[in-house]
């Protein structure tokens, strides 16, 4: 193999893997938070999250199916090639809620849990780029 060969090749597959990586790792993040908000009584979800107390159940619950649909949009429409356009708008979806969670926790003074939403905001820009741009997933022909 010449090194132009492997150079030409490695950065894509490379680039492939880590895509599949951070669409897993934010599939799993979002879709847990998302169940945790969705099925945990307000009163302990408040012990883990203060906020969750200070603001209505539906609001709380709203957030949870936000979660919930970003990250179920961020990994099954790749994995199954249906649709897979909605993996780059569920991207988009969770990269403008990181910018939200920023905003809202920063504004209550809350910068110590920030920085799970800069990991979580970077990878979703990764993906959204990624997706949308450099490496996009064929839709399945029927």
């Amino acid at each position: 193999m010449s090194a132009t060969t492997f150079e030409t090749t490695t950065p894509g597959r490379a680039l492939r893997i880590g895509l599949w990586a951070a669409q897993g790792l934010l599939f799993f993040v979002f879709t847990s938070a998302g169940l945790v908000k969705l099925l945990t009584p307000i009163p302990q979800l408040a012990a883990m999250m203060p906020w969750a107390g200070q603001y209505s159940e539906a609001f709380v619950r709203s957030i949870g199916l936000i979660d919930l649909a970003g990250g179920l949009g961020i990994l099954l429409p790749a994995l199954t090639r249906i649709l897979p356009r909605l993996t780059v708008l569920a991207a988009l979806g969770c990269t403008v809620l990181q910018v939200f969670a920023l905003i809202f926790h920063v504004s209550r003074g809350e910068a110590d849990v920030t920085p799970l939403n800069l990991v979580l905001l970077a990878l979703s820009v990764f993906v959204l780029w990624g997706r949308g741009r450099k490496a996009p997933i064929a839709p399945r022909q029927f």
